[in-house]
């Protein structure tokens, strides 16, 4: 059952990020919920569909930077 946009929550780490450095990106639900599969977005576009909780992104290049969602 699809879960509505506004109950998701993108995880990401807490520090610094820096050029060269790899990234997963995290969707998760609100108060525990369960989540097989997220959207992730970036600056609007959609990256790749449908797939696990997670997006690894590659090392990171200046043009990585910009809003993320899920």
């Amino acid at each position: 059952r699809p879960c509505p946009t506004d109950q998701l929550v993108l995880q990401v780490p807490a520090r610094q990020l820096l050029e060269g450095d790899t990234v997963t990106l995290r969707g998760r639900g609100y108060w525990n919920k369960s989540v097989t599969e997220v959207r992730f977005y970036h600056e609007g576009k959609e990256l790749g569909g449908l797939r696990g909780a997670e997006l690894s992104l590659p090392p990171l290049q200046l043009n990585h930077s910009g809003r993320y969602r899920c």
